[in-house]
């Protein structure tokens, strides 16, 4: 089971990178909650209404590890926007009847010229 959880988070991440909308709601459940340091517990509805948007921005994924144990998992990724800038996060996902539950976002620190970029506050 926990290949399918790697390849489902896989699925996923390409399925945003090609900004395929119905894709991504596809892998996610009818009662998915999604929560970040900027979103509190939205539902799907809200998550697509006010998270969604065109991800051309974004040139790549580079998911660095995936760790699964049952039905939860961590994905830690560095984005690289098509403008040179990037981030680091991970995310906690959990899952339920073959679908993503609920995904908690925790952001990280900008990364440039293979360094940690300090956050302004």
């Amino acid at each position: 089971m926990p290949d399918d959880r790697e390849s489902l988070i896989r699925k996923l991440f390409a399925a945003y990178l090609a900004n395929d909308r119905q894709r991504v709601a596809d892998a996610l459940a009818d009662e998915f909650r999604f929560t970040s340091p900027f979103d509190d517990d939205l539902d799907k509805a809200a998550y697509f209404e006010r998270c969604w948007r065109d991800t051309g921005w974004i040139a790549r994924h580079d998911i660095e590890r995936i760790f699964v144990a049952g039905d939860e998992a961590f994905v830690t990724y560095r984005c690289l926007a098509t403008d040179g800038r990037s981030f680091r996060n991970t995310e906690f996902l959990t899952f339920e009847g073959g679908k993503v539950r609920r995904i908690d976002v925790y952001f990280g620190a900008a990364f440039q010229d293979g360094h940690f970029v300090p956050q302004s506050r």
